[in-house]
């Protein structure tokens, strides 16, 4: 028989190459693509040629000590440390699958990200953004995002069959992700993020101008062209990319001259101004589709 000990020891490159296709189909695309990302640009580069069983925590350190002090690209803090995230799920499956005895990613420490400054979105400051986009290719999007709390993907991804009849309520049961070159549709991640919600009165003005300029778009067009499924849309019925919408929604807040914010606050700010007029934080948490828990430890 041969031999088992007389192959070649296994390279962290090799190995992580065999994870990436164990993990491909286990996590969704756009995760996937983040690992592949990570892995490529930063580990393989440094850890490749080592030997995967005498891969040592200051291996680890000193890549991650590189990449932050590095003067071309510098990497954040919170990059190394989703890089950290997938080496210690990566080389954990090497243990669980007997290659190695222990993981050494355990015994390395990333940076601590800085946390962002938490800007508060109040009322007035809603009205004021709502007033700059009106006409604007974002308008509706971000009227949803204050209006529900939706994410950019699920708002991206809803359809008009989601919709009652009357306008109130809407049903999230898709995410609309980049898998690059592709985009796709994806279900909710979790049973709490597919979800129903009450959409409040200033919203229905909204959604009924989109569905007429729709219907007349299509009827111009004369042909089968794209008609819309989907509420959010672009110009010509197709898809709106969530990058695009998040590239509009930044060149929006540096020309207005507002406050650092990201697309992804909306729904920070439609949970705040719920809070401010009474809702149950309970309440506000299952229209998130976030996990609510009375222990503060949870």
């Amino acid at each position: 028989m041969p031999d088992r000990d007389a192959h070649p020891p296994e390279t962290v490159g090799h190995y992580l190459i065999q994870w990436l296709s164990h993990a491909r189909g286990r996590v969704r695309a756009r995760t996937w693509q983040g690992y592949e990302g990570l892995i490529r640009l930063y580990a393989l580069p440094s850890l490749g040629d080592l030997d995967l069983a005498a891969l040592q925590p200051l291996d680890l350190q000193h890549l991650y000590s590189r990449l932050l002090e590095r003067e071309v690209r510098q990497l954040s803090a919170g990059t190394i440390l989703n890089l950290h995230l997938v080496l210690h799920q990566a080389i954990g499956q090497a243990v669980r699958w007997g290659m190695i005895t222990s993981n050494p990613v355990d015994g390395a420490q990333p940076p601590r990200p800085r946390r962002p400054e938490f800007t508060a979105i109040d009322i007035a400051l809603v009205e004021r953004i709502l007033a700059d986009l009106r006409g604007h290719p974002i308008e509706l999007a971000v009227a949803i995002a204050v209006a529900t709390g939706m994410r950019r993907g699920e708002i991206c991804g809803l359809r008009w069959s989601d919709l009652d009849e009357n306008l109130t309520v809407a049903q999230v049961r898709r995410t609309l992700q980049v898998a690059r070159p592709n985009l796709i549709f994806e279900h909710p991640k979790t049973a709490r993020s597919r979800r129903a919600g009450a959409l409040p009165g200033f919203l229905r003005p909204y959604l009924i101008a989109q569905h007429e300029r729709q219907a007349r778009r299509t009827a111009e067009l004369d042909r089968a062209g794209l008609p819309s499924s989907v509420v959010v849309d672009g110009e010509d019925g197709s898809l709106m990319h969530p990058d695009s919408l998040t590239n509009w929604w930044r060149r929006y807040v540096a020309k207005a001259g507002l406050p650092p914010l990201r697309f992804h606050d909306l729904r920070h700010a439609h949970a705040t101004l719920m809070l401010l007029q009474g809702v149950h934080p309970k309440v506000v948490s299952e229209r998130l589709g976030h996990y609510w828990s009375q222990d503060p430890r949870a």
